[in-house]
């Protein structure tokens, strides 16, 4: 899985993709250029090269990861290998648990709405995803 003949690095999206992040490479360049992925604690683009030791800030919805890249790949495999590529810090552990049980314990803090949302309120919901 680890792809030891090059020291040099794999491009972000890739590397994001082999290591499950993203169910597809298109997905995970959507999410760098969106500004969802950090890399060392700079935003990135998508042909960023990742090495071993990089520290990579990934914002997917309302779930934040903080993880460490142990090794690199640039093909995707199975998902125990794949979670053999990074090293999640115990902080961001916490943290999701933290989130989680707070999702929980407020039933995720649904609203839930009188009516189903007009065409006009589709196309705001969908503007609003876009930006976050």
């Amino acid at each position: 899985m680890t792809d030891a003949t090059t020291n040099t690095g794999v491009r972000a999206d890739v590397w994001l993709w082999a290591a499950r992040f993203f169910k597809t490479r298109s997905l995970a360049k959507e999410a760098i250029v969106g500004g969802k992925v950090e890399v060392n604690g700079t935003t990135c683009k998508p042909a960023k090269t990742v090495q071993a030791g990089d520290e990579l800030q990934i914002r997917r919805g309302e779930e934040r990861l903080v993880c460490e890249v142990v090794a690199l790949a640039q093909k995707r495999g199975p998902a125990p290998e794949a979670q053999k590529l990074y090293r999640e810090t115990d902080e961001s552990i916490a943290e999701r648990a933290r989130m989680r049980e707070d999702r929980r314990l407020t039933g995720g803090a649904l609203l839930r709405p009188d009516a189903r949302p007009t065409k006009r309120d589709r196309r705001l919901i969908q503007d609003l995803k876009k930006t976050l």
